[in-house]
């Protein structure tokens, strides 16, 4: 599958690419939001870079299921590509620069390809199964931090956070107290690759749909690092909890958190 991978991925590449800089020239201009929730945004942005995005794989891959979080989609069949045409819409409809386009493609179950695009840094995160993972084409690793008390951490708050506030909360208190620092930047898939080049060393996060860790967590995986849910268990897309560490304190995370 070695050759089939490096197409695919290299079609993921090209495609988060082009999201992510359509997204940044609308930037430039009026940005159109409107509410899926009290909280929960959508932008022009969000539709216009879905839509190129789709466009690309139904020319390319016609016969392939399409996941992605606006459009929808089941997620079923054997070659589904897995998009997050705008990850982090809050901060776009706030002027806040941290955003990311997100394409992966999973086969029979299997996440084989990735990549994630942050056009304002012009930072391009990548992985394809067993192949490691890159940053702009050089080779990333996660950090060798072993002490929780010097990490940085960061995480995200699910849309709903005011339904669920002291689940949520209590949990950042733990780490907050216990870490060297915590970061709360808003865009899932940017702060997963953050932690596979080494710039954070622990992440969690309650709430998050399959699109937001696709194509970030294969490139956590390929940089070394570890991905579970809150319970220590098997990572899995569909389940909404999340931790991904350098490997190194991830037993420390799990038992601060206390999720048994």
């Amino acid at each position: 599958m070695g050759l089939r991978i490096d197409k695919w991925l290299e079609f993921a590449k090209e495609t988060a690419l082009a999201g992510g800089k359509l997204a940044k020239r609308l930037s430039a201009g009026p940005v159109s939001v409107q509410r899926k929730g009290a909280v929960d945004l959508v932008t022009n942005a969000d539709l216009a870079a879905e839509r190129l995005v789709i466009e690309r794989i139904r020319d390319s891959f016609p016969d392939h299921e399409i996941l992605s979080e606006e459009a929808g989609g089941s997620g079923a069949g054997s070659f589904v590509w897995i998009i997050d045409p705008l990850d982090g819409t809050t901060n776009y409809a706030h002027g806040f620069p941290v955003y990311a386009c997100s394409v992966a493609l999973q086969v029979d179950g299997e996440m084989v390809a990735g990549a994630v695009y942050e056009p304002n840094l012009d930072e391009l995160f990548w992985a394809g199964k067993s192949g490691g993972a890159y940053l702009n084409g050089k080779p990333i690793h996660v950090s060798s931090v072993n002490d929780l008390n010097a990490a940085l951490l960061a995480t995200g708050f699910p849309y709903d956070l005011r339904e669920r506030p002291r689940e949520v909360l209590d949990i950042f208190e733990k780490l907050s107290l216990v870490s060297q620092g915590m970061r709360r930047a808003g865009a899932a898939a940017v702060d997963l690759c953050f932690l596979a080049c080494g710039r954070i060393d622990g992440f969690w996060e309650l709430g998050l749909k399959p699109w937001d860790a696709a194509a970030a967590g294969l490139i956590v995986e390929e940089a070394g690092g570890r991905l579970t849910n809150l319970f220590g268990g098997a990572f899995d897309l569909n389940v909404p909890e999340i931790l991904a560490t350098n490997g190194r304190m991830h037993q420390e995370m799990l038992e601060v958190i206390g999720w048994h």
